[in-house]
């Protein structure tokens, strides 16, 4: 066991023999740190929480009361082999949050990026990949070998069938079962999540300027209306993009997947 000296840890904590505790955690009442646990600077772990398996949380995230992270998968083809799950810098992992190690047939890791927040029992199976300022609203779902980019936001109560990719800055609406892949910068709602448009409002305050904006609608255009295929029109698109944002789009619909695409209704 390794405990800086300037970590703050409360009296009826455990942290088991193995475990590796940075500068200025704190670990509160009634928590549970697992012995291949490595919590970097600055994290903080409220009461009642389960940190255990082979799990590294980065520096300055907070997990709150109720979370279980690093916990086996929930997959009966799991026998106990060794694999782990990594969260990035400055996670909010709220009230009641899951998240489960990999699985020897998924790659054995288990990934969130950083500064991501999700929201009070939000659950992120095994082998799954969350990117970067990802936000899961209360009680959203991302099955097993997910890969789910940056940006995305998933609503409340929403289901990511497991290995399905959502791409770069997509919107699920909430009360959404996702069971095929999604476009970057999409906006996915309705209970069969269907491909309804783009991710304006979420372009807009990021502050995608007004040309790729307009180059993104008229990708959607195509993308909906265009002849032939859904990867026949992409490539197309590809021969004539300008915008990196639209280029995007092009190697996402291109790239290697295990499902197929939500598409534009014509």
């Amino acid at each position: 066991m390794s405990i800086d000296r300037s970590a703050s840890v409360h009296a009826s904590a455990v942290i088991e023999d193995g475990a590796q505790i940075g500068a200025d955690v704190i670990i509160g009442p009634f928590s549970l740190i697992g012995p291949n646990v490595v919590l970097a600077d600055a994290v903080e772990v409220k009461s009642h929480a389960v940190i255990t398996g082979r799990t590294d949380i980065g520096s300055e995230s907070v997990i709150f009361p109720g979370a279980v992270i690093g916990e086996i998968p929930q997959d009966l083809k799991f026998k106990g082999e060794a694999s782990r799950l990594s969260v990035g810098k400055r996670n909010r992992i709220r009230e009641g949050v899951t998240m489960n190690t990999g699985t020897e047939g998924g790659g054995g890791l288990t990934k969130v990026g950083d500064d991501c927040l999700f929201m009070t029992g939000a659950h992120v199976a095994h082998d799954a990949v969350v990117g970067d300022r990802v936000i899961v609203a209360n009680q959203g779902a991302i099955a097993g070998h997910c890969v789910v980019e940056d940006d995305v936001i998933i609503g409340g109560l929403s289901g990511i069938h497991q290995f399905v990719r959502v791409g770069q800055g997509a919107i699920i609406g909430a009360v959404t079962m996702v069971t095929n892949d999604v476009i970057p910068y999409g906006l996915v709602q309705g209970p069969r999540g269907q491909l309804d448009g783009l991710n304006l409002v979420g372009l807009k305050r990021r502050g995608v300027a007004r040309e790729d904006i307009t180059a993104l609608r008229a990708a959607f255009q195509m993308l909906a209306q265009g002849e032939g295929a859904f990867q026949d029109r992409a490539r197309r698109l590809g021969d004539e993009a300008q915008s990196d944002y639209v280029r995007h789009i092009v190697d996402f619909v291109l790239g290697a997947t295990d499902r197929q695409y939500l598409t534009p209704e014509r």
